[in-house]
């Protein structure tokens, strides 16, 4: 049972009392902005009572509760459940006034609003301050009340005290002196407060918690520890002191959030970070006693140490373990952070030692790496790494474990002749985020350990080949051209793999310029890769090839490779094509649209496939039609001989027109039963809208197969097949890295059609607020608002409210999973239904 009245300042805090603000609410936080709030309503205040003295102004509420050693005598001491920011800056601004009129109209106003409304004055210690701030704030706030040479240091206490102080040496708009019985009376009488009394015997923490357990108020590390400290009823105190405010003073808020969090995944690879504090609670709810919690609050402090170490590598002192840590930083993804967290704690209870844990991070590392350089730098990324530390095997030497968790399944954790054909094929600089690009770069370039080393943090990635063709340049392609090629199509395939880029502070004087002149730049470089480049006479597809054979042996000898040299999950796809291939008999043939349904893909990227990498039989793949594709071509470029020639040799009827007989054709069904697989679900993939441009969407479907596992690309599909389904379009963009843009287009709106997202076949979808916000319905913010709600609904989709003016991103590998590709086209077709009732 609670009461709430209306009450002043003035009823508060005379008599004598104390209001003791507990451990577990957050410390002073109120800003300059909300302390010019306060001042400007309190001198509107003061001049409206002067006119009329009933005035009062309505400043919110403040929730108490009775300490449970309350008696029937002495100091009635209550608890501030909620308003204790509100509370603490009321008192420091009367101990502003206070030594404002004291030092300006004399001492007896010192002692009488300290008797009055700061101090119980015959009280011992611990009980003659009336406030009673949390454990961190108490000394600066006591500094003011006393008014110590030290009040108004540099903390949020002494920066209100000092904002209030010096407010009421400023005249007034007349130019007079502010008229400070005024201000008092304002504060003291005419600012009005709801007080809801809580009952002897309530559960003060659970009271707490109803009021800020919204996400708005408090973190979910803030509620984690008032919960704790709310089961530490005798030893609080002293545990705040000796464990957690340490804690707290060497990591921030965020960062306390997120290792609560850390703490969670190395368990459970799914818990959210919006669900942190009611499953830590579940945790500490199975702890019984004082004893349990205390070390629940140590193991949290000795976690919070070596977490401290994560985010500030150079406080490691074994060399070999900070520069794998000072490595994995600067590769700035977080989700490595809860197997490095498993490290150190491993090697900190003694289970492992630095040596293991400097091999491991090596490991960790060269998985990253490698997925990079083979172009599959995020797929399924983050979950993998979340779920490490729960699925490594016991009974196992840590980096071993690590390596073949890693190794296994479809990981992508590349063999040494996957990283080969990465670097020669890859198109590195879409690889990945672009300072991870230049890291392996600058990682290639130390292994060189050049005697005069340079600061390449300072030098940015440059196309040796430029990226627009010149004369020059195209007369340096053109050499060793195979038939039917162009320039256009080797400064295509070379431009943007890894043979042909470079670190350099010279990208302006380099641009597109001829190879003598970039030769001699080069030459006198002091990064050791641009002098391997400049020995070179020419530069073209051949040296780049051969460039990126070096850069690959060197790759290899970096960073180790899984423990199984088997071709990893990314090869699946193409070895179920080969063994489809194989087992297609002479004298039939099959279409590309029958192979792409029967491998899980789309015919556009496996007719890529076709014409770049040996595959058996790959001439007897057709269009629908039955006719050669205009795109084909033999791998080898020896190779010039007539398919249809060779179709016909086999027993193959192919008319004049060219088309070979459509009862000959074997049947997606037929081919998996060749290769012995289930017929089961298996259907042709329709084909795409082709948007505003065939060819754009062919390249985009290309980009998206080489650079994701197969379970994404076909989400992705998924995804927009349904899209075009229910009515919208598809639009592609015009970059090396080609968009997708699913657009809807109304009859009263087709120029500035809207979109709800750019899906980037490197790996991220992007939500594009910033856009809708000028398009029906979404200009309106509760709309988009809604959209992002929808969106955070899907499981591995978590958009920060703060982005709703910007473009925000989620993985693209969150359309491996089912489930969120059809929640994600539920959200979609809602995005289409709204827009094409704002627009028709």
């Amino acid at each position: 049972m609670v009461h709430a009245a209306e009450t002043s300042l003035k009823v508060l805090l005379e008599g004598t009392k104390q209001y003791l603000v507990p451990l577990y609410q957050r410390t002073y936080s109120w800003s300059r902005q909300q302390h010019v709030r306060l001042w400007e309503d309190v001198l509107k205040l003061a001049e409206d009572r002067s006119v009329d003295h009933q005035t009062t102004h309505f400043i919110g509420s403040l929730v108490l509760a009775p300490a449970a050693a309350n008696g029937p005598a002495g100091v009635q001491q209550f608890l501030v459940v909620d308003g204790q920011q509100r509370l603490t800056t009321l008192s420091l601004l009367l101990c502003a006034i206070r030594d404002h009129r004291g030092e300006s109209e004399g001492a007896n106003h010192r002692e009488r609003l300290n008797e009055q409304y700061l101090i119980n004055k015959w009280e011992k210690e611990s009980l003659r301050s009336k406030l009673l701030p949390t454990q961190v704030d108490r000394a600066s706030y006591q500094s003011c009340l006393e008014s110590t040479p030290h009040a108004g240091a540099g903390d949020p206490i002494g920066k209100a005290y000092n904002y209030f102080r010096s407010q009421l040496r400023q005249p007034d708009e007349a130019g007079n002196p502010i008229d400070l019985a005024a201000v008092e009376d304002a504060v003291i009488q005419g600012l009005s407060l709801v007080c809801v009394t809580a009952q002897a015997g309530d559960n003060v923490h659970r009271i707490f918690e109803s009021l800020n357990n919204t996400g708005l108020q408090l973190t979910q590390g803030d509620l984690l520890r008032n919960y704790l400290f709310m089961r530490l009823p005798s030893r609080g105190d002293k545990v705040y002191s000796n464990l957690w405010l340490p804690l707290q003073k060497t990591l921030s808020s965020d960062e306390l959030e997120t290792l609560f969090w850390l703490d969670l995944v190395r368990d459970d690879a799914r818990v959210k970070r919006t669900d942190t504090y009611n499953r830590q609670q579940v945790r500490l709810n199975r702890l019984s006693g004082e004893d349990a919690i205390e070390a629940a609050v140590k193991r949290f402090a000795r976690l919070g140490t070596l977490f401290a170490v994560i985010l500030h590598p150079e406080q490691e002192t074994d060399a070999d373990v900070r520069r794998g840590l000072q490595r994995l930083y600067s590769w700035d993804t977080t989700t490595v952070y809860p197997l490095l967290l498993h490290l150190l704690d491993q090697r900190d209870t003694g289970a492992a030692d630095s040596a293991t844990v400097a091999r491991t991070l090596t490991i960790i590392e060269s998985f990253l790496v490698r997925r990079l350089l083979m172009g599959r730098a995020t797929n399924n990324v983050n979950r993998v790494l979340l779920g490490a530390v729960a699925e490594l095997r016991a009974n196992r030497p840590l980096d071993e474990a690590v390596r073949d968790y890693l190794s296994t399944g479809r990981k992508y954790y590349a063999t040494d002749r996957e990283l080969l054909e990465g670097i020669e094929h890859q198109s590195f600089y879409f690889n990945g985020a672009p300072h991870q690009r230049a890291l392996v770069l600058r990682w290639l370039e130390e292994h060189l350990g050049s005697k005069e080393p340079v600061n390449l943090s300072n030098l940015t990635i440059e196309h040796v080949l430029p990226q627009t063709l010149t004369a020059f340049w195209e007369q340096a392609l053109s050499t060793g051209l195979e038939a039917d090629e162009t320039v256009e199509d080797v400064h295509s395939q070379v431009l943007h793999t890894l043979g042909n880029l470079t670190l350099t502070g010279y990208n302006s004087e380099l641009s597109n310029g001829p190879f003598d002149k970039k030769r001699t730049v080069l030459a006198t470089s002091g990064v050791r890769m641009n002098q391997e480049i400049a020995e070179n006479e020419v530069w073209g597809r051949a040296q780049i090839l051969a460039r990126a054979a070096v850069l690959a042996q060197r790759a290899v000898s970096i960073w180790p490779g899984p423990s199984s040299q088997s071709p990893s999950g990314a090869s699946e796809l193409w070895q179920l094509l080969d063994s489809a291939l194989t087992e297609l008999p002479a004298g039939s043939w099959t279409t590309y649209g029958d192979l792409a349904a029967l491998i899980g893909t789309h015919p556009v990227p496996l007719g890529m496939r076709l014409s770049t990498h040996p595959a058996p039989n790959a001439h007897r793949v057709l269009q629908a039609g039955g006719t050669v594709s205009p795109g084909f071509r033999w791998p080898n470029p020896d190779r010039d001989d007539d398919p249809l020639q060779i179709l016909r040799s086999e027993g193959v009827t192919i008319d004049d027109a060219g088309r070979a007989d459509p009862g000959q054709r074997v049947t997606v069904e037929e081919l998996a039963e060749l290769v012995g697989l289930s017929t089961d679900g298996l259907q042709v993939l329709p084909d795409l809208a082709p948007g505003q441009d065939r060819a754009r969407r062919d390249r985009f479907l290309g980009q998206l197969t080489t650079a994701n596992d197969i379970s994404v690309v076909n989400g992705v599909l998924r995804l927009l097949d349904r899209w075009t389904a229910d009515g919208g379009e598809l639009v592609y963009g015009n970059n090396a890295q080609t968009s997708c843009f699913p657009v809807v287009r109304t009859p009263l709106n087709r120029e500035n059609a809207p979109w709800p997202v750019a899906i980037y076949p490197a790996g991220k979808v992007e939500v594009v607020f910033k856009h809708m916000a000028s398009r029906p319905p979404f200009n309106d913010l509760a709309m988009r608002e809604e959209f992002r709600l929808r969106l955070n609904a899907i499981d591995g989709i978590d958009l920060s409210a703060s982005k709703i003016q910007l473009r925000p991103s989620f993985p693209l590998d969150v359309l491996s999973d089912e489930k969120a590709v059809e929640q994600l086209a539920d959200a979609f077709s809602w995005f289409l239904q709204v827009t094409w009732q704002a627009n028709s």
